[in-house]
């Protein structure tokens, strides 16, 4: 049983250990196991901390039967049973783990206070904390949630995180996420939440700094929320202020007024679209007349033009030609092709095609479409002969 430095001191940043077994791979990594340790495993849907152990880096940190592997690479001393050896870890890393944590046990706890909801799923990465509620919310209901949290956080409580004996345990009304065995470690938020968990938290509130949900998603009956507390949520206010300042420079429009300008240039390209596609389909037809009535076989060459018009023209085109009806629309490779007839067979050409110009694609007997990579001539001299 490896000894959780973090279960009594989440703000431990090294200790030095005595390694217990290791187990050497082909590709420079191994798996170490200490006889105590400050690094937090993946656990209770959190991934682990990071750092470096004696010049390795720790890539990874998994727990079974309370024994803690620790997965270290690059390094280049082997480490053999019984060597003293110093753990430190990213606290960058861990802190903003603590306080993603916190953020959500803050969240949770008032959901189940005010709905009696459960969270049956979470996930803290290094981005994202996303949580799973079994009810469903309203978007007003979230944020006004979302309000709460940050007026528990702003008022700085106090948290303990602590084993509480069998006696104790069995008076406490806390949640939990599934049933549990042995020493249950409890982290009470005051007058907030008290909650069933095996992560590191911070010891106040305040420490949270802020929380942000940043996405909201119906789930299986319920809700699934994302969020993000401290620095990430600062650093993802930054990111979208960035982004909507240049909104702002490209569209000429206020910071406030973005969304509109959105709205116009939206409509304005669709117009466009509209337009242009008016203009290939008119330019289309306007070839489509020029080509010599009595021909059977007939082609046209184009460029930038949707595939919807090429279809509509090549289904006029075998009206009034009973050969193949091709329509040839450059790309920045070669060709995409619509071929259309109402008495040849389609596929053959597609398999001649294949063969002499390496198409691609295929259809049925009356039409095929496809790409190729070729010249005009060569596929005149296919098609046309």
């Amino acid at each position: 049983m490896t000894i959780k430095l973090y279960d009594d001191n989440a703000y431990l940043t090294s200790c030095e250990a005595t390694v217990v077994s290791c187990k050497e791979t082909d590709d420079n990594t191994c798996e170490l196991v200490l006889n105590q340790t400050v690094f937090f495993p993946e656990e209770g849907g959190q991934t682990p901390d990071k750092g470096s152990i004696q010049g390795w880096d720790v890539v990874d940190v998994q727990i079974r039967d309370d024994i803690i592997t620790h997965t270290l690479t690059g390094g280049q001393t082997p480490f053999q049973e019984g060597d003293h050896v110093t753990c430190k870890i990213d606290w960058a890393h861990r802190f903003s783990n603590m306080q993603q944590h916190t953020g959500e046990h803050i969240f949770s706890g008032l959901v189940h206070e005010k709905f009696g909801y459960e969270n049956v799923g979470f996930h803290l990465s290094d981005s994202i904390v996303t949580m799973d509620y079994d009810g469903p919310m309203t978007e007003e209901e979230i944020y006004d949630l979302e309000e709460k949290s940050n007026a528990a956080i702003f008022a700085d409580k106090k948290i303990t995180c602590y084993y509480p004996s069998k006696e104790e345990l069995d008076k406490l009304n806390y949640r939990s996420k599934k049933e549990l065995n042995g020493p249950i470690r409890i982290v009470a938020i005051e007058d907030t939440d008290i909650c069933a968990c095996c992560a590191p938290h911070v010891k106040s509130t305040a420490e949270v700094g802020l929380l942000k949900v940043v996405d909201i998603t119906n789930y299986k009956g319920g809700v699934r929320l994302s969020i993000l507390c401290g620095m990430r949520a600062l650093y993802d206010y930054r990111l979208r202020l960035s982004q909507c300042r240049d909104i702002s420079h490209s569209t000429s429009a206020k910071m406030d007024e973005i969304v509109f300008a959105v709205e116009k240039l939206k409509q304005d390209i669709g117009e466009l679209r509209h337009n242009n596609m008016e203009a290939q389909k008119e330019l289309l037809s306007l070839q489509s007349a020029n080509l010599p009535a009595d021909e059977k076989d007939v082609l046209l060459f184009t460029s930038n033009t949707d595939a919807n018009i090429l279809r509509y023209e090549v289904n006029n085109l075998t009206q009034s030609h009973p050969g193949y009806c091709g329509i040839f629309n450059k790309n920045d490779s070669g060709y995409n092709f619509i071929i259309g007839s109402r008495e040849k067979d389609c596929s053959l050409l597609a398999k001649e095609l294949r063969e002499k110009l390496n198409a691609k694609g295929g259809g049925k007997p009356e039409m095929i479409q496809g790409s190729l990579t070729a010249s005009e001539d060569e596929i005149r001299c296919i098609i046309l002969k």
